[in-house]
């Protein structure tokens, strides 16, 4: 009979078909790792890509060279459109992940590149900047040292000025009579005499000088106005004058003023000047 042998058939492959099923549920379940690592995968070059778009956006916010910033501005969008595209492809689909996968690596070594131009000219700039402050500081720093030089200068030549004016000393004011002594009654006084003495100044310019005596009377007209001199920016009048030669030394210097008005008593004040500066002054009191 041909049944046990049947059977036995039967029996043989019946032990079989768990063996088979074994082994196809072992490939679904690696299929369903392969798939879930290509998804892990796509969603790693995603996150790359955008974090690429986001370093070129920042870039571009330090950068102010128009051209450069074009470039950058192109590269970011590149990224982004690559972005997309790899949103848009499904995981299982190896040849698009594959050139995606490439044109990763390209954005990333441009990126690389960009950022070493961008750093470098960022140092460039600080350099640049740095070497301004200083151009700058220096120039305010000269500016300054500039101005203090001009104001000890200034300072220097006012001391000067000062110590090259002349000085009279040892005035005195003297009411004469006709005869010539000294009066003491406005009624016999002819002349006034004005005596001082210029002293010595080595600092102060030799040569002549014009000396101006201002003679005023109690009401504070000027007596015997006879011309005009400079002083102070204002033309005032003057009694008398005198040429002067100045060696330097003590010079004695007598200056006579006419008294061809009538003298009210009280006290007649004399102002003496000379190169613009009033050198001196003396008085005398008059009785009636």
């Amino acid at each position: 009979m041909k049944y046990p042998t049947l059977i036995i058939g039967l029996l043989a492959a019946s032990a079989l078909l768990p063996a088979c099923n074994g082994q196809k549920n072992d490939k679904e379940k690696e299929l369903a790792e392969l798939r879930q690592l290509a998804e892990l995968d796509r969603r790693e070059m995603e996150n790359q890509y955008a974090e690429y778009a986001a370093q070129y956006g920042e870039m571009k916010k330090t950068v102010k060279d128009d051209s450069l910033q074009a470039r950058l501005n192109a590269e970011q969008l590149r990224a982004e459109r690559l972005l997309a595209e790899l949103k848009n492809t499904k995981a299982t689909s190896s040849t698009e992940i594959l050139r995606l996968k490439k044109e990763l690596a390209t954005v990333r070594a441009v990126l690389r590149d960009y950022i070493r131009q961008v750093d470098s000219l960022q140092q460039k700039n600080i350099r640049l900047t740095s070497e301004r402050d200083a151009a700058r500081a220096d120039a305010a720093l000269s500016h300054q040292q500039n101005e203090a030089l001009a104001t000890s200068n200034q300072q220097l030549k006012e001391t000067v000025e000062v110590a090259a004016q002349l000085n009279a000393t040892s005035i005195s004011v003297t009411p004469l009579k006709k005869n010539g002594k000294p009066g003491k009654k406005t009624k016999d006084i002819k002349n006034f005499v004005v005596n001082f003495n210029i002293a010595r100044n080595v600092t102060a310019k030799t040569g002549n000088r014009t000396v101006y005596v201002r003679l005023l009377k109690p009401n504070q007209n000027v007596l015997g106005a006879s011309g005009s001199f400079n002083y102070e920016n204002k033309s005032i009048q003057f009694s008398a004058s005198r040429q002067v030669e100045y060696t330097g030394q003590d010079t004695h210097v007598s200056i006579y003023v006419p008294a061809n008005e009538y003298l009210e008593p009280g006290t007649y004040s004399a102002y003496i000047f000379c190169d613009g500066q009033m050198i001196g002054s003396g008085n005398v009191a008059m009785n009636k």
